[in-house]
């Protein structure tokens, strides 16, 4: 599961992510190194839109730590491609069609935690040189159908985040007593980026 923690009041992103992995060590939970994924948007370069009344799409191209050898590429209303490492050199053969907006790229980055069978990690979100939000990826490693860990998951994670626990994810929704994969896990990062993407568009009122 990845969800987002919003900053705690009166704190920072980065005083919220000590006081989440504070609460965290407390339980027990051991650091396990870092990580980082990263999520780089592409549009339909304008010369292929219009010729049939097409409207441009947006397409994500993600890394993830996890998995150093592979390139994911996602659509918002999917599939999700997974590739090997090469395709970030295939994308750049193919900028007459997708085009990189740099300015967009958005990742996440932080400590991986374990802790019994669950790997916790908690991310801090970057637009350029700002922290924009907050990360926090759960997984029970034991189980690959998530459907059947879910309350599980669920009564961990209220452990450490509170009222901030989220709910069920859509991506559990739709894959029912399937295997989970890294495809879904990169699906969730997407939905956060583009949620974090939003609400950095909506302008903030004055403090009184």
């Amino acid at each position: 599961n990845v969800s987002q923690v919003p900053v705690a009041e009166g704190k920072s992103v980065q005083q919220t992510v000590e006081l989440l992995t504070r609460k965290l060590e407390v339980l027990g939970a051991e650091k396990q190194g870092t990580f980082c994924v990263d999520c780089e948007t592409y549009h339909t370069a304008a010369a292929t839109i219009g010729t049939q009344g097409q409207t441009g799409k947006l397409m994500y191209v993600m890394h993830n730590s996890e998995y150093p050898l592979s390139c994911f590429a996602l659509f918002e209303s999917g599939p999700c491609l997974i590739a090997d490492a090469n395709f970030d050199i295939l994308m750049v053969k193919l900028k007459g069609f997708f085009q990189n907006a740099k300015a967009n790229k958005i990742e996440t980055r932080g400590t991986r935690y374990q802790y019994c069978d669950f790997l916790v990690k908690v991310g801090t979100v970057t637009m350029g040189p700002s922290a924009r939000g907050i990360s926090v990826e759960v997984e029970y490693c034991p189980c690959v159908i998530a459907n059947d860990c879910w309350s599980l998951l669920m009564e961990f994670m209220q452990s450490f985040m509170g009222s901030h626990a989220p709910g069920l994810p859509s991506v559990f929704g739709t894959k029912h007593d399937s295997i989970y994969s890294p495809s879904d896990t990169m699906v969730q990062y997407m939905e956060l980026f583009n949620k974090i993407r939003k609400q950095q568009q909506v302008p903030v009122a004055g403090m009184r």
